[in-house]
């Protein structure tokens, strides 16, 4: 018989860390500290493959499940002496997800189970605390029925704020016993006036009902969308998570909280987080009162009147910090957990590996190597390589004039700055016309992923360090202020208040993650400093990684900030956008409309000594690093003007006719340009362009070498090459022009000419491309384009679309397609080796800077990746984690 449960408790679990894959991430953890002896509540845990099989046959379950859990509720009795849906002594359980990869706040949860009309009273009994029991029931009574019965959860609010505003009560702790009852018939009336059925009393019928809204929350939007965005696949599942209550909402002995092992934003080795006495988990997280911290260090760093756990609660705290040191020995890794304190007795609820900022996850890792905990080749692999792009983002510049409206919680480090915006919606929208933006929220809640994730930063006047808005948005890498209490937001108005000022849409604010400051007006801000624990980890990775990693670069500045990041050259010079700048614009299109060659070669003798000059600056810079140059590629129609203005203004600049200009540009326009007269056609057909290049190139290569005292070894790419012949012809013009260069400057320049294979044929015969060319380089934007036959400026409209439907997990132009685009890759690197050992072969589209796409490039044995400078320590560490785990598996 197939095993749908695990069950866990007493210092023993059927279960262990290293089945989160069945488990998932939580039920793993909760049976690896039941085997460590902590103190966690027994349960048990609904395995993956339950969720799987539910929605593979019609969201029904195994026909052996309700027996085994049956039994494993039995279980949990037994260890705590109770019955669940016994009405003198009942069993009272907590229903949580569980997916595999941790995704906070992304699905459902449901606390109290097993309270109905006839439990809470022996519930009240038995604890000596009858406000205790019928607080417990309203929040079971709320909970249920939004999560399972689709009762929302505001209609619940607006019924207690309107009881509490009557009684002149400011917070739930003020509500007696009997206050609660009241609120409990309103809230039954509710349910039954929405559904037109009374509230569910029967506890069994509760836990299945509660398992299914678990099960049902994993294909919600919010978990949808944070899968996508995180790259989590729906094959997954979750794990449904049943487990013996706990209360910290007992009175003033009990408490409940979240902590992290180590400070998640700053990395700093030191107990953080936040708890509240008298109260459930649900209100540490949700911002609905302000928590008080854990540590008194950290109360007196917070300037916080609101005692610490570590002084209200000493001998729980002390309990508490040991068992934080030993998880975090344990598991070798910075931890994130969850308890509860019950009338003075401290309860685990969950350990996971802590969130953390790019900044913290440095310095963690390299702490942790220097202190022998890990390994630095386990420190590499601890960094997410993506997360390294919060690092690489402005911070204000500390001399700048800071005109402070407001100051939150540093949530999440990293300054932004942009126009408010008060709703997900309108922060999505505001993305797509490129605008960025600001999202001002009174407090996020898990259905605010997709405006998080458009904005720069995040403001929220609730919440505290671990809310939902701290927590997402550090693990997005977005800065964020929480907890701004003195900022009022009026999402009616659409405005900001804060000390009699008022901010409206569209005004322009900057927050400062690492103060928590709000500031009026764009702020200046600084590069970032790459050194210290970034210094260390990326010496590091560059010990490990097998492949070099080179930046796409054609202008100086670009060329000096590849530098800067450690780029080991330059893998792409895209030559053609040195034509667009305003002096040299009207020699190309005088090129363009010479109807000579000699008309050509003219216009293009003044392009040269500008050509020229390009190269030897990057040639300068690089100074001896490989230079990858590629030949003009796009069609001649994108330098001619469009318009019927920009055409009278052109033709009186150049004087010529207009007609003159209208019909060459008419001549020259494709109806798919892309597929048409570029690239290695475009140099047969006008092969005066090829040899101008190839000359200044060679000259600046003679130029730089005699300056800087360092060789040059130019790389001549020639693009869209399909056939060898195509290749053959402009190589020998190339190598032409290198052999004139050398006889007038009587030295000897070392080049090769290579090509870029950015067509399924050209990887299709790579043997005979590979008989002329002395390297590759796959252009993988175009490579995907004609693969797919997709254009990638349009792929946008309905590319989402595949995604959401489970059609493509992930957009072919962000994150290489193994099965077609890298198979070509694969066969075209195969076949190109069989004829030149050892060809130099690289990447340098847009997915030289994707870690995924850079791990596959790895399994391919290829050279290096080339990608934007911005994006190389990126790619420095995702190839050292890629040849790391290449040794691994091999």
């Amino acid at each position: 018989m197939a095993k749908w449960v695990y069950s866990f408790g007493d210092g023993k679990a059927e279960g262990a860390a290293d089945m989160r894959n069945l488990l998932g991430g939580k039920g793993a953890n909760l049976a690896e500290m039941s085997n460590l002896g902590l103190p966690v509540p027994p349960g048990f845990t609904i395995t993956t493959e339950v969720c799987t099989y539910y929605y593979d046959n019609g969201q029904t379950y195994p026909g052996e499940l309700e027996a085994q859990v049956d039994a494993a509720l039995g279980q949990i009795g037994a260890l705590t002496g109770r019955t669940f849906g016994d009405a003198k002594n009942p069993l009272l359980v907590s229903v949580r997800s569980g997916a595999r990869t941790s995704m906070p706040g992304m699905m459902d949860t449901v606390l109290n189970l097993g309270l109905n009309d006839e439990t809470v009273g022996a519930v009240a009994e038995e604890s000596g605390d009858a406000r205790f029991a019928y607080d417990s029931y309203r929040r079971f009574i709320q909970m249920y029925s939004d999560v399972v019965l689709g009762v929302e959860h505001h209609s619940f609010e607006e019924i207690l704020e309107i009881f509490k505003e009557n009684k002149g009560y400011t917070l739930d702790t003020e509500l007696s016993a009997d206050d609660w009852k009241v609120i409990i018939e309103r809230f039954k009336a509710l349910v039954a006036e929405e559904l037109d059925e009374p509230f569910p009393q029967d506890p069994k019928a509760q836990i299945w009902g509660a398992i299914g809204a678990v099960f049902g929350s994993w294909m919600n939007q919010r978990a949808k969308t944070y899968r996508r965005l995180h790259d989590i696949p729906a094959s997954w599942g979750t794990a449904v998570n049943v487990q013996a209550m706990v209360f910290g909402n007992m009175g003033e002995s009990s408490a409940t909280g979240v902590a992290f092992t180590r400070d998640p934003a700053t990395g700093e080795n030191a107990l953080y987080g936040e708890f509240l006495v008298n109260a459930q988990g649900e209100d540490v997280v949700a911002g609905i009162r302000t928590p008080q911290n854990i540590t008194e260090a950290a109360r007196i760093a917070a300037k916080s009147e609101k005692p610490s756990l570590e002084t209200v609660m000493p001998e729980a705290f002390a309990e508490f910090d040991g068992i934080c040191k030993k998880l975090e020995a344990h598991y070798r890794d910075m931890q994130d957990v969850e308890f509860t304190i019950e009338r003075g007795k401290l309860w685990m609820l969950q350990t996971r590996a802590g969130k953390r900022t790019a900044r913290a996850a440095l310095k963690i890792a390299v702490d942790m190597a220097n202190d022998g905990l890990i390994t630095q080749d386990e420190a590499v692999l601890r960094v997410g390589a993506s997360a390294l792009d919060q690092l690489l983002h402005p911070t204000i510049d500390p001399d700048a004039k800071r005109d402070v409206v407001a100051t939150g919680l540093p949530a999440s480090p990293g300054a932004a700055c942009g126009e408010l915006v008060f709703s997900s919606d309108e922060a999505v929208e505001a993305a797509a016309a490129e605008k960025n933006v600001i999202l001002a929220r009174v407090e996020t809640s898990p259905e605010d992923i997709h405006g998080m994730h458009a904005a720069q930063g995040i403001l929220t006047t609730r919440g505290g360090m671990t809310s939902h808005a701290a927590v997402v948005a550090r693990g997005m890498g977005k800065p964020c202020v929480s907890g701004a209490g003195s900022v009022r937001i009026d999402y009616r108005a659409q405005t900001l208040t804060v000390g009699g000022r008022t901010f409206k849409r569209g005004d322009i604010v900057t927050i400062d993650g690492a103060t928590g400051q709000v500031l009026a007006g764009s702020v200046a801000m600084l590069k970032p400093e790459l050194t210290g624990d970034f210094g260390t980890l990326m010496e590091w990775a560059d010990g490990a990684r097998r492949m070099k990693v080179r930046a796409n670069a054609e202008t100086p500045k670009d060329a000096r900030t590849a530098r800067e990041f450690g780029a080991e050259g330059i893998g792409l010079c895209r030559t053609e956008h040195m034509f667009f700048d305003e002096g040299r614009i009207l020699a190309m299109r005088e090129m363009i409309l010479a109807e000579s060659s000699e008309g050509r070669r003219a216009a293009l003798a003044k392009l040269l000594p500008m050509q020229r000059q390009d190269f030897i600056e990057i040639f300068e810079i690089m100074h001896g690093l490989p230079v990858t140059i590629r030949l003009l590629d796009p069609p001649l129609h994108e330098f001619l003007p469009h318009t019927d203005e920009e055409m009278a203004e052109v033709a009186q600049a150049m004087g010529v006719e207009v007609e003159r200009l209208r019909r060459r540009a008419h001549t020259l326009s494709e109806f798919n340009p892309m597929l048409g007269h570029r690239g290695c056609r475009l140099l047969i057909s006008f092969p005066e362009v090829a040899e101008m290049q190839a000359r200044a190139i060679f000259e600046a290569a003679v130029a730089a070498a005699k300056k800087t005292g360092a060789p040059v070894e130019p790389e001549v790419m020639v693009p869209l090459v399909g056939i060898k012949k195509e290749l053959d012809v402009v190589k020998a013009r190339i190598d032409a022009v290198a052999k004139d260069v050398m006889a007038e400057a009587g030295v000897t320049i070392i080049y090769q000419v290579g090509t870029m294979i950015e067509l399924p044929r050209a990887a299709l015969r790579a043997d005979e491309i590979a008989e002329a060319a002395e390297f590759f380089s796959f252009g993988t934007n175009d490579l995907t384009q004609t693969t797919f036959g997709i254009s990638r400026d349009d792929a946008g409209s309905f590319l989402g679309d595949y995604q959401q439907q489970g059609i493509i997990e992930q957009d072919p132009f962000v994150s290489i397609d193994r099965d077609g685009v890298g198979e070509l890759i694969r066969i075209g690197a195969e076949r190109g080796r069989s004829v030149r050992e050892g060809l130099k072969m690289g990447i340098c589209g847009e997915h030289g800077g994707d870690p995924s796409s850079i791990d596959f490039c790895e399994t391919v044995g290829l050279d290096y990746v080339s990608c934007s400078p911005y994006r190389v320590p990126i790619a420095r560490l995702a190839a050292a984690q890629a040849a790391l785990k290449a040794r691994k598996d091999g």
